[in-house]
């Protein structure tokens, strides 16, 4: 081929290098179009470890021997090269690393001849194999911030017309050198492009992590979460003969979801730890039971005064007679009614019309501080004991709920690429509802994304089974299922994803993984 011809060559090769983005078949290619357009018998590629302080085998192949190796191709079990020797001189001796260390290409017709370079292990080599190694071409691999990040070593040239061993001429170790720059400009941007997915993720691990160390109670709901929702997604894939049989996400499409299921709860860093971890009603800095408990004390107190009168002999207080009405009646209704509050103040208790009922009667007791009648049970008091069901007031509830909208506000300000742009929305849609009954958007049926979908039953699960919640105790699988299968009914949850979660059993294989052994019933 003429240099023309090679030089069109290249500019393709070029091209394809930059469009490739598994590293693995980058490197690949890199010795693959190196060989080719030199008529080498095999090619070797080392990458920098500048830790290390080495030269390590990305990329083996030689056609004579049959050897293919590293990439996607046998993994290399070989000793890296040392640049440097034991006292800290540059290693000279190897001609690859010398190649590294002194930034020049070297061109050898006959190793066996070389003088300069330690051919030593190049003929242990060929003895054991029967092999001939000859004439080389070394290549230092600069970027494009001159920086040596690697070295292309390509062995016996072969004579197109003749299949003989020939050197490699001077074209062939121009064009090798313009290959060689390309591929550590293309080497350079993937490996960066990397690096920044790497810096990423686990950004994104660390604001999921900081988020769920935010409350002591919630330190695995993002993993879980995470878990879970893709290893529905992935049986989504594997449907064959239901409603899913016609959808497949492909690579980018799960990566995507990944992202905004570790995502999911960004907007709770801006929620208040009292009511992210509110295990009573009447908590918020402490447990508001305990004031009421005082009170309960100065009321016995003021009764006991009441009951009493002084004993003109002994100087004592001693209490007068009482009736079942009097001083023991009203202590005992006291108890009565503190045993009532600690009762509902607990998160498990679902208070019927009657309950509330007297919530009102006992506020409106009076007690008396600072010489002055008040009611019992202060109105934001009455407000938290009258929650028919969980711990938050109505207050409370938006405040809980509004970390969809902060989690919008934050994602939707970050640049993501296009392969992820749709985080931002799965990832602040699971709390949406078929029905169109759910926040923050309300939107319903099909608006809802199948994405975001899967990411509301993963969350609905973790929820219901976890363990480690202040206000309440973590359901068994039977009861958990019991209460996704109401969810359905009532379209708060997709029922083909509730249908594929069961078939497939995969609350099995989550609450052998996760839950208490006590949580997995006999009745699943």
């Amino acid at each position: 081929m003429s240099f023309a011809g090679h030089l069109k060559n290249l500019t393709q090769i070029g091209k394809a290098l930059s469009a490739e983005r598994n590293i693995d078949r980058l490197l690949e290619m890199i010795v693959d179009e190196a060989r080719s357009f030199t008529n080498s018998d095999g090619g070797t590629l080392y990458i920098v470890d500048e830790e290390r302080k080495t030269l390590q085998f990305a990329i083996i192949q030689n056609d004579s021997l049959e050897v293919r190796m590293g990439g996607t191709a046998e993994k290399i079990t070989w000793p890296p090269v040392k640049l440097y020797n034991e006292d800290e001189t540059p290693n000279y001796a190897n001609v690859s690393s010398y190649a590294a260390l002194s930034g020049e290409v070297v061109n050898i017709s006959d190793v066996y001849h070389a003088e300069k370079f330690d051919f030593e292990g190049t003929r242990n080599f060929d003895a054991q194999t029967g092999y001939r190694s000859q004439s080389m071409l070394v290549v230092p691999m600069r970027n494009h911030e001159n920086d040596i990040i690697g070295v292309l070593q390509l062995l016996n040239s072969q004579d197109t017309s003749t299949g003989k061993v020939t050197s490699f001429s001077i074209e062939y170790q121009r064009l090798t050198e313009s290959l060689a720059s390309q591929a550590a400009v293309a080497l350079t941007n993937n490996i960066l492009i990397k690096d920044l997915e790497t810096l990423f993720e686990s950004l994104i691990k660390v604001i999921a992590t900081a988020i769920d160390e935010k409350s002591p109670y919630t330190g695995n709901h993002g993993r879980r979460v995470v878990d879970l929702t893709m290893r529905i997604a992935k049986e989504v894939n594997r449907a064959k003969d239901n409603h899913f049989k016609d959808i497949h996400f492909n690579k980018n499409q799960m990566n995507e979801l990944r992202i905004a299921a570790w995502l999911h709860d960004v907007g709770k860093v801006a929620v208040p730890e009292y009511v992210m971890d509110k295990a009573t009603k009447l908590e918020s800095i402490y447990d508001g039971i305990e004031l009421v408990k005082t009170r309960i004390e100065v009321l016995k107190r003021d009764i006991a005064i009441k009951y009493s009168r002084p004993d003109e002999a002994e100087g004592k207080i001693l209490y007068a007679d009482v009736t079942p009405n009097g001083h023991e009646g009203e202590i005992e209704s006291l108890k009565d009614d503190l045993d009532f509050l600690e009762r509902i103040n607990n998160a498990s208790e679902y208070l019927s019309d009657e309950d509330l009922q007297r919530v009102q009667t006992i506020a409106k007791r009076k007690w008396s501080i600072n010489g002055k009648e008040v009611n019992f049970l202060t109105d934001d008091e009455v407000d938290n004991l009258s929650v028919r069901s969980g711990t938050l007031n109505d207050r409370e509830r938006d405040i809980i709920n509004s970390h969809t909208t902060i989690a919008y506000k934050m994602l939707s300000q970050i640049p993501f690429p296009k392969k992820l742009k749709n985080v931002p929305f799965f990832a602040t849609s699971h709390h949406e509802r078929l029905n169109g009954e759910g926040y923050p958007n309300g939107i319903k049926g099909d608006e809802i994304p199948l994405q975001a979908r899967i990411l509301a039953f993963a969350d609905v699960f973790e929820a219901l089974t976890a363990s480690d919640r202040p206000y309440r105790k973590g359901n068994t699988l039977s009861q958990a299922i019991k209460i996704l299968g109401f969810m359905v009914k009532d379209r708060h949850l997709d029922a083909h994803l509730f249908d594929l979660f069961m078939k497939e059993k995969i609350y099995l294989e989550y609450a052998k993984r996760e839950l208490d052994p006590e949580q997995i019933d006999e009745e699943i």
